[in-house]
């Protein structure tokens, strides 16, 4: 919950979850903590999913090759037409079937502004294709990670930081921080 969430909108909310079959509790966290009242009615939703678990289904098969399950979550939940790898990824692909990883799932790393790699499509776009630069085996967690269009997966950070140009001047005032 937000501090400007009104109890109706919750309740629509709740009421809307409830006739799609979704279960949903609201969590009021930030102002009532988490391991507490905030928390409470999440938490035994969650035990209570736990108690009687969906029907989770893949959405692909995991005998599939890599590239043909990056293809089906690019159609069946992002509506592109099609998904074209770069040629590093394209090797990633071969060293992925070598080293016999082809039946890890893939986790797809893209822009959060759209359904497509490129931010500036904004929402649901159609008639796109995804571009997949290079593919990132993590073997520990057991998936490959598709890198598509610009995304990074951690946040840049310059050689140097701005902190190391800020000061405090002996007036009190602050230095470095345009």
């Amino acid at each position: 919950m937000f501090s400007t969430d009104t109890p109706q909108e919750i309740q629509w909310l709740l009421n809307w979850c409830g006739a799609e079959g979704v279960a949903a509790a609201a969590a009021d966290v930030w102002a009532q903590g988490g391991g507490g009242p905030g928390g409470d009615a999440l938490a035994a939703a969650v035990l209570a999913a736990l108690e009687s678990p969906g029907d989770f289904r893949f959405l692909y098969p995991l005998e599939l090759p890599v590239e043909e399950k990056i293809r089906t979550v690019v159609r069946e939940i992002y509506g592109a037409d099609d998904v074209e790898f770069s040629l590093p990824a394209l090797r990633r692909l071969e060293e992925i079937r070598a080293g016999g990883w082809d039946g890890l799932p893939v986790c797809m790393a893209k822009t959060q502004y759209s359904f497509s790699d490129n931010a500036s499509l904004l929402g649901a776009p159609t008639g796109f294709t995804v571009h997949v630069r290079d593919l990132i085996l993590k073997t520990g967690a057991g998936f490959v990670v598709a890198l598509t269009g610009t995304v990074m997966t951690m946040p840049g950070l310059p050689k140097a930081p701005a902190a190391l140009r800020m000061d405090v001047a002996a007036d009190g005032t602050p230095r470095g921080l345009s």
